[in-house]
């Protein structure tokens, strides 16, 4: 089975993120995996050491600096990497197009996982639109995933902690979720084979991937100001406690 990851190349979480004109930001900070593609990745290479003769493939849209992305997910277990290199800034219609092209000209996929979300854009919508080109079933926020034969069995995690259990036919596309597993990183023996693994450079203009008749762009960009207003909570114990709670539930809806 050829089991292919699509990643990411995300600013690291800790970064200051600085605006640039409208709809830019400063790219001077650190780029890594994006967080959700490394259970996306654990996964994959959990499933080919239970599956013979599986390739995992891990398939990246980015600039050419993108690559470490790629060697981070090579170091965790993926055989070889697809760098698919534009200087470009792209939105998930033209994402899930270029992705789909690479995917089909390079095998034929038997499984397709990614992150749930990236961590910079959040759009939540690459994965759908992966399915749809290939016309594959497709569950997200996936926390459990059960190969049996040619079928999946999947636990898709709702708001709220709900779960809805899914069975879908192989090839399909997976969103992973945080609870899907434990990433496993890399040691140092691990990152030193990673460098001698294959990582295939496609120049996007290479490709043939059509015209769309939908597209999407980031009008705006601005930095995110949070404002605290602190609230403070009298009452004795039990009155402090229910008070605590409710706000939890109705206005955190965290619980």
């Amino acid at each position: 089975m050829q089991i292919y990851v699509c990643v990411k190349h995300v600013p690291d979480s800790s970064a200051v993120i600085t605006v640039l004109g409208d709809n830019q930001i400063d790219e001077n900070v650190i780029f890594l995996l994006n967080p959700y593609d490394e259970h996306a990745v654990t996964e994959a290479v959990k499933i080919k050491n239970s599956l013979p003769d599986s390739e995992v493939i891990a398939v990246c849209l980015g600039k050419d600096d993108a690559e470490k992305t790629l060697r981070s997910a090579l170091a965790m277990g993926a055989d070889r990497g697809i760098l698919v290199v534009s200087d470009a800034p792209h939105e998930s219609i033209e994402i899930a197009r270029v992705l789909k092209t690479v995917m089909a000209q390079d095998g034929i996929p038997g499984l397709i996982i990614t992150g749930k979300e990236s961590i910079d854009a959040k759009g939540m919508q690459t994965m759908f639109r992966i399915g749809a080109l290939f016309d594959f079933p497709v569950a997200t926020n996936v926390i459990r995933l059960d190969i049996e034969g040619d079928i999946a069995i999947v636990d898709s995690e709702l708001s709220g902690g709900a779960v809805d259990t899914y069975e879908m036919s192989l090839p399909c596309v997976i969103g992973a979720g945080r609870g899907l597993n434990t990433p496993k990183y890399p040691t140092f023996p691990d990152v030193v084979k990673s460098k001698k693994k294959v990582v295939k450079k496609i120049a996007l203009a290479e490709l043939d991937i059509g015209t769309s008749k939908a597209d999407m762009w980031i009008v705006g960009l601005e930095p995110l100001v949070l404002v605290r207003k602190p609230k403070e909570i009298t009452g004795d114990t039990d009155e402090v406690a229910r008070e605590v709670i409710r706000i939890l539930r109705e206005e955190a809806k965290v619980i």
